[in-house]
């Protein structure tokens, strides 16, 4: 069976401790080499993955002809840049979320992607693979619920760590960008469209400059979205979804346990409640073999770039519209 091999660039935790041990798993990924600029730092992370190779530099890693595949989980300032060096160097790329720290960047990201046509280019939201996302979105497109009106999704953690690279203003840090992204892309997911205009309110962080508590309300035409998340908060995540004839509850969106069963709820007005139950399932693993079938296949890639273009629109003018105190509407 075909593998695609794979390079890391950054030895960051949710790399070591999550995404690289899941693509590990996976039928058709092969992680060969990890790099950091710091050469002990990769040579521990390879140690504790198992992997082969170990890299002092990002650079050393893309000249490897070897690898054919490089996963970017580098903080959000850094991953135009070095998914940009990647695509030059004849690598596909699948980058951490969010993509870019604006539009402008995610837009010239897609203009490297579109010079080098031959090469896959995507935003690693695992959300989307989990099987409890995919029966979400299938009951409310087939009037399970009948006709979706509003979603409401609330995510987030406590860390006043200031040397920590989510509090760290310069390095993309921040609730709306750490955490925010996936309520917006959930919402923007499930309704299928584009919001027309965005609204946001953002409290920052005296100290570190951050936004440390976002809420935001997206305007679909058909529908709303509200949203809310911080980084300053008692640790708790929730997305749900309504309907006119009923409503969904996923009670667990972003970190589903890749060793426990997965559910949401299906609330009816005169029913019972109704309780669709998932096997443990790791998304990473998904999302990573996915990615790698894509390449091999020579199809699509399972999220189109455009999409992160548009959820980076959406981030932009939360962010605008607090600033300006008004609807920002999203052309």
């Amino acid at each position: 069976m075909k593998k695609i091999r794979w390079g890391v660039l950054g030895a960051a935790n949710i790399a070591v401790q999550k995404v690289i041990p899941a693509m590990q798993a996976g039928a058709f990924c092969e992680i060969t080499a990890i790099a950091s600029r710091n050469l002990a730092k990769a040579q521990e992370a390879a140690s504790k993955t198992g992997i082969r190779n170990a890299y002092g530099s990002y650079e050393e890693l893309l000249q490897n002809p070897e690898i054919e595949a490089v996963y970017i989980p580098l903080p959000n300032h850094l991953h135009v840049e070095w998914a940009e060096k990647a695509l030059e160097s004849g690598k596909h790329v699948l980058c951490e979320k969010p993509v870019a720290m604006n539009v402008a960047e995610a837009e010239r990201l897609q203009e490297t992607s579109l010079r080098n046509p031959q090469l896959k280019l995507m935003e690693a939201f695992m959300y989307r693979f989990h099987p409890q996302w995919q029966e979400a979105k299938q009951l409310v497109d087939s009037g399970a619920i009948g006709t979706l009106r509003t979603i409401q999704a609330f995510f987030s953690y406590y860390n006043v760590n200031k040397e920590n690279i989510r509090n760290i203003k310069a390095a993309g840090g921040g609730a709306l960008m750490d955490i925010g992204c996936y309520c917006i892309s959930q919402s923007r997911f499930i309704f299928g469209v584009e919001p027309f205009r965005v609204h946001g309110i953002v409290d920052y962080d005296p100290s570190t400059q951050t936004d440390r508590l976002t809420s935001g309300t997206l305007d679909f035409g058909n529908g709303t979205a509200t949203f809310t998340c911080s980084t300053q908060l008692n640790p708790f995540q929730r997305f749900h979804i309504f309907g006119t004839e009923g409503s969904l509850e996923i009670e667990i969106p972003v970190n589903a346990a890749p060793d426990q069963a997965a559910r949401i709820l299906l609330h009816k007005a005169g029913n019972p409640t109704k309780e669709i139950s998932f096997e443990p399932v790791n998304q990473y693993t998904l999302q990573g073999d996915l990615f790698s079938k894509a390449i091999i296949e020579n199809t699509e890639v399972p999220t189109p770039f455009l999409d992160a273009i548009n959820n980076m629109k959406v981030i932009e003018a939360v962010l605008e519209s607090n600033r300006d105190s008004k609807w920002v509407n999203i052309i």
